[in-house]
């Protein structure tokens, strides 16, 4: 494999796991969407009602990625004729022009993937599907916590026996020693 064939197959690796990425990041701020549209203002779930939300993130991403790589191309004109020995990570020199070239291509290619998918009726539908299916996640998994506590019984947990001496232990060494040191400090402030 040649060097730019090289290079070629580092391009693609590196923008498809920026598409990555920025799929997840959209997923979650669709899911927290949803959540706050369905469960604080009770709506019912529509997916149509999400589509120009998810078109705004996958944008706003795009936006981001063309603005990585204009602040890319300025790094790259400035380093082309500083030849020193660099004083740290973002100070780009004339060895680092090829690597900066590439970053800035690959910034282009994630923000020009982005807008297609923006603009991709199925894949608008399939992220929101997506987070739709990580909000219920999270609901039913909180919903699962609570009815376990409000559900623990002595009755109905097998191992409660063996925890209680456990729990009575870390009543008489944790819990009353501090609420004895509060009463104190209460009694304390009182007097």
């Amino acid at each position: 494999m040649s060097v730019t064939d090289n290079e070629r197959v580092k391009t693609r690796e590196v923008v498809a796991e920026g598409l990555y990425i920025a799929s997840a990041a959209t997923r979650l701020a669709l899911k927290n969407r949803i959540l706050v549209d369905i469960l604080v203002d009770g709506d019912d779930f529509d997916s149509d009602r999400f589509l120009g939300d998810a078109r705004d993130i996958l944008i706003s991403l795009a936006e981001e990625a063309e603005a990585d790589a204009a602040r890319t191309e300025r790094e790259r004109k400035a380093a082309r004729n500083r030849y020193s020995d660099s004083s740290g990570t973002h100070d780009y020199r004339s060895r680092d022009v090829r690597n900066l070239r590439r970053r800035r291509k690959q910034s282009l290619h994630v923000a020009k993937e982005l807008r297609a998918r923006s603009e991709d009726q199925d894949e608008l539908r399939k992220l929101i599907a997506d987070a739709r299916d990580a909000a219920w996640a999270e609901v039913s998994k909180n919903i699962d916590r609570s009815l376990r506590i409000a559900a623990a019984r002595p009755d109905l947990d097998a191992d409660y026996e063996r925890m209680r001496v456990a729990r009575m232990q870390a009543l008489r060494l944790v819990d009353l020693p501090k609420l004895r040191a509060h009463r104190r400090s209460v009694a304390k402030q009182q007097a």
